[in-house]
């Protein structure tokens, strides 16, 4: 089940704000992780309670006046698959933890618009943290997949050459996997390919056994399950907004979301709350870099530039029984992994996405995920000649418009693609400030891993 479908969680006890007693909620899940903390702000009659001091509103930093200070220990930014795993990897190692993001619950972005394969780590340069977290993510979600019962397959994949002019990047392909230390890949002919799916057209094809599909809102509910089990608060419809530095402390800005539905984008947005973490991730996806760009303090030189691939899905009808039982890739394309099969839990078989460069995404609209997620039908028409190269009975009419998504990329068109960049202080200079900038695939499948990465080199 993809959670652009799913109805709005409600069942863990989270707090949603947006309502008209957004500002109250916002307020009592600071609150939470203050009294539930171990020193995070001790009470005594010095420190007034956050109530009291949010009501009166008489703390404010240097700069920022009407804006309530408060301290917390770790404070994750967004609530997508890796921010989740973050969230929990953190609660987990017995630190308290605060997962803000503006959208009304989990998982509205990238992390709900994608192919849903646990990928290999087949296509990463050697040594890359993609190839690293890939593979060690690979085997850490199957093991969680198992252990929480979450809906998974491991279905195995095929990246076919359709023409043999494509052989020699299907063995570029397979050498990478191997050097990775994916197990089990095996290149085979293309008649041994199409014994095993009779609807499928290759010369040559790279079997990957160890790849598969999970259920992302399921991972995702049960990432906010254990996290909120272990002390994490999330507050929803919360945005932050920007941040400064202040002596030795990283000042995070915190507004209510509502408040920047009319923003125009140039006025100075006043926060609400000053937050001053011991530790904060920006695990903001598609808008890490232009959030990255409101931290007062943090150079410029060191944020990279941002740009969205759009994705566009097509569902098959008119089948009953699904023509494949792998994922089938083609060789990977400009941006993307070219237009594939996959087969999700319910056997329903879905081919995409497709790349579409677009520019034109403002701060506004990544911070609120305004994004135009719609699927033209005729945008069919650029997918039944790929598709066809390796499955060519797909009939006309077939494809029936499903899903989009946008990649959070840091690499252009014709650029070569780029590494996962996690970023601290080494970076950057700037303590406790970790940028998660270009988690596009395979940050679903690598998002334990990351956690457990950021954990092992962040936490003091």
């Amino acid at each position: 089940m993809r959670l652009v479908d799913a109805p709005r969680h409600e069942a863990l006890g989270s707090e949603a704000l947006g309502s008209e007693h957004g500002k109250k909620m916002l307020k009592l899940a600071i609150e939470c992780v203050l009294r539930n903390s171990k020193g995070i702000i001790p009470s005594s009659p010095s420190s007034p309670s956050l109530i009291r001091c949010m009501m009166r509103k008489d703390l404010c930093t240097r700069t920022h006046t009407e804006a309530t200070t408060e301290r917390a220990e770790c404070v994750v930014i967004g609530a997508g698959v890796v921010g989740l795993a973050v969230a929990r990897e953190l609660t987990l190692r017995g630190r308290e933890v605060l997962v803000l993001d503006s959208a009304p619950t989990f998982g509205t972005g990238t992390s709900s618009r994608n192919s849903e394969v646990i990928h290999a780590g087949i296509y990463y340069h050697p040594h890359s943290l993609k190839a690293i977290l890939c593979v060690r993510g690979r085997e850490m979600l199957y093991k969680y997949c198992s252990e929480h019962d979450i809906p998974h397959k491991q279905i195995g994949k095929l990246i076919v050459a359709t023409g043999t002019s494509e052989i020699p990047k299907l063995n570029d392909l397979m050498n990478h996997g191997i050097r990775n230390g994916v197990d089990g890949l095996r290149m085979i002919e293309g008649s041994e390919a199409k014994r095993m799916e009779p609807e499928l057209q290759c010369v040559k094809a790279l079997l990957s056994p160890v790849s598969g599909v999970v259920d992302t809102h399921s991972l995702m509910l049960s990432l906010v399950g254990e996290a909120e089990n272990y002390r994490t608060t999330f507050s929803y419809n919360t945005t932050v907004i920007g941040a400064h530095i202040e002596g030795n402390n990283f000042c995070l800005h915190v507004s209510e979301t509502k408040h920047l539905e009319n923003w125009n984008g140039r006025s100075l947005l006043h926060p609400e709350l000053i937050l001053i973490p011991d530790l904060v991730v920006n695990s903001t996806g598609l808008s890490a870099p232009a959030l990255a760009k409101r931290f007062d303090g943090l150079h410029s030189g060191v944020i990279p530039s941002a740009y969205y691939a759009r994705g566009c899905y097509f569902t098959l009808s008119n089948t009953r029984i699904p023509p494949f039982n792998h994922l089938i890739y083609p060789i990977p394309e400009d941006g993307g992994l070219g237009v594939h099969v996959t087969l999700d839990l319910d056997g329903q078989v879905k081919f995409g996405p497709d790349v579409e460069w677009i520019e034109g995404i403002d701060d506004i609209s990544g911070f609120l995920n305004r994004i135009d997620y719609s699927v033209c039908p005729n945008r069919a028409k650029r997918f039944y000649p790929e598709i066809r190269k390796y499955y060519p009975n797909l009939k006309d009419g077939s494809l029936v418009p499903g899903y989009a998504g946008v990649r959070p990329k840091i690499s252009g068109p014709r650029h070569s693609p780029v590494d996962f960049l996690i970023q601290g202080e080494e970076i950057h200079g700037i303590p406790g400030l970790v940028n998660l900038f270009g988690i596009e695939s395979p940050g679903l499948t690598s998002s334990l891993a990351i956690a457990e990465h950021i954990a092992v080199r962040f936490l003091r």
